[in-house]
C-alpha cells in the first residue's frame, strides 16, 4: 500500500542533545569487535545490548539491491545502526516446489532462484552489511517477509519467529521476527493490512492479528521496542488528508459497520484497537511506520528520525516507505551500596 507523506520540517525528528554515546566499533572482515575503553582508568563499560535502530519496509530488498543500494549502503554507512529490522523482503523461502519450505532460509532450488540469493547475499556481503548477522522470516512467494540485521559484536540471547515466543515455527508470511536481549526485547513486524471487505483474508484476519498482538504486550516480562510496518496510522496527525482517507471506497463497496469504513490502515475500528493495545504499551509512536518502547525505556530516548521527506520521496532509496531510526542512551547502572 503506497504511502503519502506531508514535507516534514522539524516535527519529523525527536531528540534529546548531548546524551549519546559512541557505539562500539564495527567488525572487521566478520570479525567480533572488541569492547571500547577495556583496560583504561574510567573508561566506559561494554555496550552489551544495541542502542541504535533503523526499521525500513523496503518494499522488496532484492529491488532495492539491484537499483539503489549504493546510496542505501552509504546511508547505513553514516548512521551506523546496530540493528536493522526490514519489512517486505519478498524473497521466498527455501524448499522445493510442494514441499515443506524453511521460512529461515532463502530459496535457491531453481536456476533463477540461486541467481536471486547470489545477487542479494553478494551485495549483504559488502560493507557495511557484512558487519551483521542476519535472521529470516520468509513467506513461501515472494511476499511480505522479515529480516533482522544486528552488529556481530552483539549476541542475542534468543531469537524468535512467531508472536507466542515459545513455538519453534513461523508467523505466516515471516510477519515477525523477535530478538531478547539482556535488557528488552526487539521486535520486528510487517503487520497484516485490512484490506477493504470483512472476510477471512481481510477485517478477520486483522481484527485476530490485533487481539494477539494485545495479548503479547499484556504477557510481556522485559521492556520492548517494537518497530516495522504497522500498518495503522493512528491519529489524523498522522495522515496527510484525514477527509480523503476516511471516506475511501475500493469500487464502490461501502462496508455494513461504519467504524470499518476508510483506507485500509485508517479505519476507526484499527485505529481504537491500536488505541487499546497502545494504553497497555504506554509507547512512543511516530507516524505510518513505528519505534514503540516501553516506559521503561522512553528515558532513555536520544532521538527518533524519520530520513525521508516529500512528494518526491528523497530519502526513500527505492521503497514507498522512509527508513526511520531510533537511538537509546547507554543503560544507567544503579551504583552498589557502600
Amino acid at each position: 500500500m503506497k504511502r503519502f507523506f506531508k514535507p516534514v520540517e522539524k516535527e519529523g525528528s525527536f531528540k534529546k542533545p548531548a546524551l549519546s554515546a559512541p557505539c562500539a566499533s564495527a567488525p572487521v572482515d566478520g570479525g567480533i569487535a572488541g569492547a571500547e575503553g577495556e583496560g583504561e582508568a574510567g573508561g566506559k563499560p561494554e555496550q552489551k545490548d544495541p542502542l541504535k535502530f533503523l526499521t525500513w519496509n523496503a518494499n522488496s530488498l532484492l529491488l532495492r539491491v539491484k537499483n539503489n543500494w549504493p546510496e542505501f549502503s552509504r546511508f547505513v554507512q553514516s548512521l551506523d545502526p546496530d540493528a536493522i529490522c526490514v519489512q517486505e523482503v519478498r524473497m521466498p523461502a527455501a524448499g522445493s516446489k510442494g514441499a515443506p519450505k524453511n521460512p529461515s532460509e532463502l530459496k535457491d532450488d531453481s536456476s533463477s532462484s540461486r541467481e536471486e540469493k547470489k545477487v542479494l547475499l553478494r551485495a549483504l556481503s559488502s560493507p557495511p552489511f557484512r558487519n551483521y548477522h542476519v535472521w529470516w522470516s520468509l513467506s513461501d512467494t515472494k511476499y511480505g517477509g522479515t529480516a533482522l540485521f544486528v552488529k556481530k559484536q552483539f549476541q542475542p540471547k534468543k531469537v524468535s519467529f512467531f508472536l507466542n515466543r515459545a513455538a519453534s515455527k513461523h508467523e505466516p508470511d515471516g510477519r515477525v521476527i523477535i530478538a531478547e536481549f539482556e535488557s528488552y526485547l526487539l521486535l520486528n513486524t510487517y503487520v497484516p493490512n485490512n484490506g477493504w471487505k470483512d472476510d477471512e483474508n481481510s477485517f478477520q484476519r486483522r481484527r485476530k492479528w490485533d487481539q494477539r498482538m494485545l495479548d503479547f504486550v499484556l504477557q510481556l516480562e522485559k521492556p520492548l521496542i517494537w518497530c516495522g510496518d504497522l500498518n495503522v496510522s493512528h491519529q489524523e496527525i498522522d495522515v496527510s488528508h484525514p477527509d480523503f482517507f476516511s471516506n475511501a471506497k475500493l469500487n464502490g463497496y461501502t462496508p455494513p459497520d461504519a467504524r470499518d469504513r476508510g483506507q485500509p490502515g485508517f479505519t476507526l475500528a484499527e485505529r481504537d484497537r491500536f488505541s487499546k493495545i497502545l494504553s497497555q504499551y504506554r509507547g512512543k509512536r511516530m507516524r505510518i511506520d513505528y519505534f514503540l518502547v516501553s516506559e521503561q525505556l522512553k528515558d532513555r530516548i536520544v532521538a527518533c528520525d524519520l530520513h525521508g521527506h516529500g512528494i518526491e520521496q528523497e530519502g526513500f532509496y527505492g521503497s514507498d516507505h522512509c527508513p526511520v531510526s531510533l537511538e537509546l542512551s547507554p543503560e544507567t547502572l544503579e551504583p552498589n551500596a557502600s
